[in-house]
């Protein structure tokens, strides 16, 4: 690896049916996105099945943090691109009742060839640590990424 590659500068070759191509995507180590949403009914543990009380769900915490890797990435991606979650590890360490206001936060650790580890975390509106944990995004193709899908017509 390169000096340049370990300051973050992304470069990735991937070989599709013998042919390389090369793909630059320039992003360096922490770019960040927070997003805040309130938590609702609809977001507990009661509603989406997985708990007996009303606070927000470890799966939908879940979402929330990959939906912020994504966003981190979204605007660096070419077109016919896209990343995909491959590895989510999350802690939710404190629970957050209907009304709290939840931020959460992907920032780019490092670059791992087309691998993009992310850390991520959830505050809230007090600002005290609701979750923390990675996520590890990879860039594919799109056209092939679904043509090789489960159910895929192709």
């Amino acid at each position: 690896m390169n000096n340049s590659e370990r300051s973050g500068a992304a470069k990735v070759v991937v070989e599709r049916l013998g042919m390389p191509y090369r793909t630059q995507v320039h992003i360096e180590p922490g770019a960040q996105a927070r997003e805040q949403r309130i938590v609702n009914d609809s977001d507990t543990a009661c509603s989406v099945g997985t708990g007996d009380v009303a606070v927000l769900a470890t799966s939908q915490l879940f979402v929330w943090c990959e939906q912020a890797s994504f966003e981190v990435l979204a605007r660096y991606v070419p077109e016919g691109f896209t990343s995909v979650a491959m590895r989510v590890q999350i802690d939710h360490i404190r629970a957050a009742s209907p009304g709290c206001t939840v931020t959460t936060i992907a920032t780019l650790e490092r670059v791992e060839g087309r691998r993009y580890v992310f850390v991520v975390s959830a505050i809230d509106d007090q600002n005290q640590e609701l979750a923390r944990g990675r996520v590890v995004r990879v860039l594919v193709e799109v056209q092939p990424f679904l043509a090789k899908a489960c159910g895929s017509l192709q």
